[in-house]
């Protein structure tokens, strides 16, 4: 199942904070702790409400607190619900709507589902599953929960407990332990003892951040099955193993849904009961897009039916009558919603204006029985607030404001350019002008390219940009090819071309810039992070035209990608060949931008997570190697935390205060 990305977006992660107020005028780092996010919304079954979850940062203790809120379609108004826990997450509604369940941590801290009337009273814990839950299920008469939790560790005593070797599969080099399986489970919704309904050697899909939720269980309308997806190992490395699964829950037993092996997930069952509507990969091909198939419940072959609409898919949803699907993915620099007929013919929904959906790897959106539509959006001013969207409407009408108190920042202009790449490709991207921005005068130019690759540059509320526009530098946000923005062969064109052709495709950008009499070339900066770094330490290898780069969780050797990287042996499916089988080492090397590293003179910033299973932190450390022996300004940070990026919001003010200075000290 493709996770949408090679190695993550991580940028989108770092606009999720909340609440220290800003003296300026003009956007600062600290802006970033003002950021309230909002967070998958659910609408209640009479349509009337919406349970979403708030995120704010808390500086105090450097976390994000995030709780569950309600909010009236019909009034406006919000209350919260859960604000005695700091971490709830995943609000569920029961089929009638009279009970709200939701994941909070327990007292030993493991993710359990505890159920909220919604008449009044204290929420229910109803699982004490040893090891987390990840998610669950109300079936559908509001009796029971599923849910999927890791199988718990066992129990050693006496001297086994230090005979604690384990094996290693597909898995990354952070594991410190066997990694376990997830399965799934059964419990009443008043609580009580469960029934497991899994087992085996094999899981359903884990999620590591930045990445998708894991691809959620669906019950049959009759309460009779649960369509899953199963992963033949719990290894990261082997996601791409992943096919739908019908389970019948009184006997236990379990079939295929379409008899495929690989690159299946996320199904949603149609209202009607006879359709299963899934995600899979053009042409079983994981370099291509993600297209939405459809196979009929009782089983058979599934058939691609979005490929027309030509969109790399992040959201499905059936309508109330299974005839047609809305599903939203990225066009251009915004985010786009179709309604998708069963046939395959399509019709993009009426402009929702300014706004546009949230679209990370998963789309904030909920669709009500009427077809009203929920969704969590972006304009160039606000990062996140919760709109609705009537059926017919022309625009969406705004029911939070979370983040009014960004409002009174004076913002630099923002907006999409187009130019002709190679080969007369159409290329686009988001170009912010300096703040106090004068026509005729040249400025420095700033590159920020996004992370993926398979993600895109947006125009929409981005605070880094808006921070080094107040320095008077144009900040460029390319989308080169293996972008999602531009189509499948856009998108499918990095495939055993990680480097060359992207590199072109941002240079030909900033020589369009050039030829506007925009930029001063001779104070150029490349930055970026996770594939926006790989990116950075190949533009800055092949081209000796910056003054300074940034290089934030870099990807400078595929060949360790595929020893060590949560995704290992999965980056064949990028790169084209194992680098242990043939002709594979140069064809992994020519790829890599430590192929060129020592060509690099411009003064360049390291910084990457310790911890970070996407992007080993020892590529920054050979990046680095490289660039001391060859005598090139360099720093250094490594950062002791985990994950791909820092998760908390002090470390993250930290990243982006280094970035804008560090550039800041070469421009």
């Amino acid at each position: 199942m493709n996770k949408a990305s090679w190695l993550g977006t991580a940028l989108l992660g770092v606009v999720t904070l909340g609440s220290v107020a800003s003296a300026a005028d003009h956007p600062v780092v600290r802006d970033l702790a003002r950021q309230v996010r909002l967070a998958d919304p659910v609408l209640a079954p009479d349509g009337r409400s919406a349970a979403l979850v708030e995120t704010r940062a808390d500086l105090d203790t450097d976390e994000y607190v995030s709780e569950i809120v309600l909010v009236d379609l019909v009034g406006k108004g919000t209350r919260p619900l859960t604000r005695a826990r700091r971490h709830a997450a995943s609000p569920r509604w029961s089929p009638s709507g009279d009970r709200l369940a939701f994941l909070a941590q327990d007292a030993d801290k493991h993710e359990q589902v505890f159920v909220l009337p919604m008449n009044g009273g204290e929420a229910l814990q109803v699982t004490h599953a040893k090891d987390d839950v990840s998610q669950f299920a109300w079936s559908p008469d509001g009796t029971q929960i599923a849910y999927a939790a890791t199988d718990p560790k066992p129990e050693l005593k006496g001297e086994d407990k230090f005979r604690n070797a384990f094996p290693v599969g597909n898995d990354d080099y952070t594991i410190t332990e066997a990694v376990r399986p997830t399965h799934l489970w059964l419990v009443s919704a008043q609580g009580g003892e469960a029934r497991r309904l899994t087992s085996g050697t094999w899981s359903l899909p884990s999620s590591l951040p930045p990445g998708p939720p894991s691809s959620p269980i669906a019950w049959t309308r009759d309460g009779k099955s649960i369509v899953f997806v199963r992963q033949e190992t719990p290894s990261t490395g082997d996601q791409y193993l992943a096919r739908i699964q019908v389970l019948d829950v009184a006997s236990g037993a379990i079939r295929s849904l379409t008899g495929e092996t690989r690159l299946e997930g996320y199904p949603k069952i149609s209202p009607d009961g006879t359709t299963v509507a899934y995600w899979r990969n053009r042409d079983g091909h994981a370099w291509e897009f993600q297209d939405v198939w459809l196979a009929p419940f009782n089983g058979g072959a599934g058939r691609d039916v979005s490929a027309p609409v030509d969109v790399n898919v992040y959201g499905t949803w059936w309508s109330a009558d299974s005839r047609s699907l809305l599903v939203g993915g990225s066009t251009g620099t915004t985010v786009g919603l179709w309604r998708l007929k069963l046939d395959g013919s399509f019709e993009r929904l009426s402009s929702a204006g300014d706004v546009m959906p949230t679209n990370g790897y998963w789309m904030d959106l909920d669709v009500g029985r009427d077809g009203k539509i929920v969704f969590v959006g972006q304009t160039a001013k606000d990062p996140y607030e919760l709109y609705a969207l009537d059926p017919g409407a022309t625009a969406p009408v705004a029911l939070t404001h979370v983040n009014d108190a960004l409002a009174g920042l004076t913002l630099a202009r923002s907006e999409t350019v187009h130019w002709k790449g190679p080969a007369g490709r159409s290329l686009d991207g988001v170009l912010t002008y300096p703040a106090s921005y004068q026509p005729g005068r040249r400025y420095p130019l700033v590159l920020v390219v996004h992370g993926g690759p398979n993600a895109s540059s947006r125009e929409k509320f981005g605070l880094l940009a808006q921070v080094m526009a107040t320095h008077d530098w144009f900040v460029f946000e390319p989308n080169y090819r293996g972008s999602d923005n531009a189509g499948n062969a856009f998108f499918a064109a990095i495939y055993k071309d990680a480097g060359q052709g992207p590199g072109e495709d941002v240079m030909s950008g900033v020589e369009y810039l050039k030829r506007r009499g925009l930029v001063d070339d001779k104070r150029m900066a490349v930055t970026g992070w996770s594939y926006g770094g790989f990116m950075t330490t190949w533009l800055a290898g092949h081209y000796p035209v910056w003054k300074a780069a940034v290089a934030g969780a870099a990807v400078t050797d595929w060949v360790e990608m595929y020893d060590l990287s949560d995704g290992n042996v999965t980056q064949i499916e990028a790169t084209g060949a194992s680098p242990y089988v043939g002709e594979g080492l140069a064809i992994n090397r020519r790829q890599s931008p430590s192929s060129t590293m020592t060509h690099i003179t411009a003064p360049t910033l390291i910084m990457s997570n310790t911890g970070d299973f996407r992007v080993p932190i020892t590529q920054s450390f050979g990046l680095y190697r490289a660039l001391k022996d060859n005598h090139v300004t360099t720093e250094f940070y490594a950062i002791p935390s985990g994950g791909h990026f820092p998760g908390d919001p002090v470390r993250q003010m930290d990243v982006f205060e280094r970035w804008v200075g560090w550039v800041n000290k070469y421009l």
